[in-house]
């Protein structure tokens, strides 16, 4: 985004170059291990043999999506960076739409096709993934997009660009693949704490899944807008967007949690579950809407704020501090060694947000994220 400030085409090209390469790369290495022993990976999550034979058949298919999926975003993050938002909506809208029309014809075996349930979900996911990469290159190639060019252009094999890229992207892909492992560990903790515990954590995440993409979306709008008012050396107008966006984070997350706390019944009601798990999902919505503020401001500030400036040293530390530290040894201290309850044990994951946003505020205020980065590639 503070290329397109500088009107800095080629490098944008050559960002993108990188982008592919890396992502395409490190799905490939992913969807292989899926692909040849799917049972091995999800006997990591759960130890009921029906789960793992369910999960195997479902991840050794949709695998196959994921190098589609890895492009696809790349593309989408660079169409967001230059202000061209239309295309990703629409190819997802499209996608949705193709993925839940496939999910009833596989999954049931309408129209003639056989049943294939959770085999059919997963062929249903890849042929949408795959579609929505098709639709959004044809999109983008009628529009005449400038980050449409020849492969010479994407070129990512740029000295200055790769080192620099190597500075700011570099701690962003561990801070995310090691994000993604500590994560995933707290799934493992939830799994092996029963399955009452994972069935209650599954149901929340349903709810709160919506709450969180709609910050993720304030948190990516943030770090174009900043970095592309920084790219254009426009630093005073830059930190003056980040303190409103700090504000208005603060608001809108003050007031979810509200909502959150108003429709949890109406929400869980939906469920035809045992009691217990009624009652653990009402009081883990009840530890989300707590914490949801601090996560949100979290959330905001290392993805669209300091991220926007390259400062993601900074972000590295403060998310894998957070998980590694904190959360992931409160789950498993609190889940499999104390075995309290799941929404006590969600709350000990959850407090690592406090953490994040009030020593990513101290972070945020000293500025160090305030920097153009395209002039100092220019410069170099």
């Amino acid at each position: 985004s503070q290329y397109w400030g500088n009107n800095d085409i080629k490098n944008i090209r050559k960002v993108l170059g990188i982008g592919l390469l890396l992502s395409i790369t490190g799905s490939i290495i992913f969807s292989s291990a899926a692909f040849i022993m799917p049972d091995k990976l999800m006997m990591i999550f759960t130890e009921s043999d029906n789960a793992i034979t369910i999960g195997a058949a479902y991840l050794g298919v949709v695998c196959i999506s994921y190098p589609f999926t890895a492009a696809t975003d790349i593309y989408v993050s660079t169409m967001r960076a230059i202000g061209e938002v239309k295309v990703p909506v629409i190819s997802s809208i499209f996608a949705i739409i193709v993925n839940i029309i496939l999910n009833y014809i596989l999954i049931f075996g309408k129209f003639g096709m056989p049943v294939l349930g959770v085999v059919g979900a997963a062929v249903a996911t890849v042929a949408a993934r795959i579609f929505e990469f098709l639709l959004t290159i044809i999109i983008i190639s009628i529009k005449k997009s400038p980050i449409i060019c020849s492969i010479a252009k994407l070129n990512p094999f740029s000295k200055e660009l790769i080192s620099q890229f190597g500075k700011t992207a570099l701690p962003v892909i561990i801070n995310e693949f090691f994000w993604g492992v500590g994560t995933t560990l707290f799934s493992v903790a939830y799994g092996r704490m029963g399955d009452a515990a994972i069935a209650s954590i599954t149901i929340s995440t349903a709810l709160q899944d919506l709450l969180v993409v709609s910050f993720q979306g304030i948190a990516i709008a943030t770090v174009i807008i900043l970095g592309n008012e920084m790219g254009a050396n426009n630093l005073k107008k830059a930190k003056l967007y980040g303190s409103y966006s700090y504000v208005l984070t603060f608001l809108v997350g003050v007031f979810a949690s509200i909502l959150i706390m108003i429709f949890r019944i109406p929400f869980v009601s939906l469920y035809k579950v045992s009691d217990n798990v009624i009652e653990n999902v009402k009081l883990c919505l009840m530890v989300f809407a707590f914490f949801f503020p601090f996560k949100a401001i979290a959330t905001v500030n290392i993805v669209g704020i300091l991220r926007s400036g390259g400062d993601t040293l900074a972000c590295l530390f403060l998310d894998l501090s957070a998980v590694w530290l904190i959360g992931v040894p409160m789950a498993f201290i609190g889940g499999l060694y104390f075995k309290f309850p799941i929404y006590t044990v969600y709350a000990m994951v959850l407090s690592s947000e406090v953490y994040k946003a009030f020593v990513g505020y101290i972070r945020y205020k000293q500025g160090k994220w305030l920097k153009n980065l395209a002039i100092e590639l220019t410069a170099s």
